[in-house]
């Protein structure tokens, strides 16, 4: 499900919505990109985005908001802080692996009610790897809040999922990008050193 909330014209007042060749963390291209940071950099965006989330979610008796690492520990802490529950992070195994862990102490009470939030949608790959770990534990999930689904609603994660808004953003395996065959430059979102 998406909801109309005005988080793009919020994301373009940041300057978050980018154009231009990018390499997504799948692997595949795009020439638009979603730059999560320019909006999570600014406290008051990002708590307003998750003033939305917890407006949806305040009589759901969520118990935790679960967020993957990175940019969903953002998310999950404020989004925390405004239902007045716990937060969790779910970081990866290791540098090698795609599995994610609660790690630094972090237990879940049996039955615990947990919401899943993130970022962007692309694959849905981080967000099924939180939903793999938190199925290791006793807890319900409620669903999953995401910022962007760039999916379009085309992605299934494998829980209900909430998005504020949807994106029908195109994507390309690297065999099969029109901007490589333009000799586009392709830039790695985050890796681009400052001008």
């Amino acid at each position: 499900m998406t909801v109309d909330t005005g988080i793009l014209e919020t994301l373009r007042e940041a300057g978050a919505l980018k154009r231009g060749h990018f390499l997504l963390s799948s692997g595949r291209h795009s020439d638009q990109y979603v730059e999560k940071f320019d909006l999570l950099r600014r406290p008051r965006a990002t708590s307003a985005a998750c003033a939305l989330w917890a407006e949806q979610f305040r009589d759901e008796a969520i118990d935790v908001v679960v967020g993957p690492t990175t940019g969903g520990v953002i998310l999950a802490f404020e989004l925390a802080r405004q239902l007045s529950v716990e937060a969790a992070y779910a970081e990866r195994a290791s540098a090698e692996s795609t599995a994610r862990e609660f790690r630094r102490g972090t237990t879940f009470s049996p039955g615990a009610r947990v919401l899943v939030v993130d970022d962007i949608l692309t694959t849905g790959g981080s967000v099924r790897e939180t939903l793999s770990a938190l199925r290791e534990e006793p807890v319900e999930i409620v669903g999953v809040a995401i910022l962007v689904d760039r999916s379009a609603g085309q992605t299934d994660v494998g829980a209900p999922l909430y998005a504020l808004a949807s994106l029908e953003i195109e994507s390309w395996d690297a065999a099969d990008c029109p901007l490589c065959r333009r000799g586009e430059p392709l830039v790695k979102p985050g890796t681009t050193p400052k001008p």
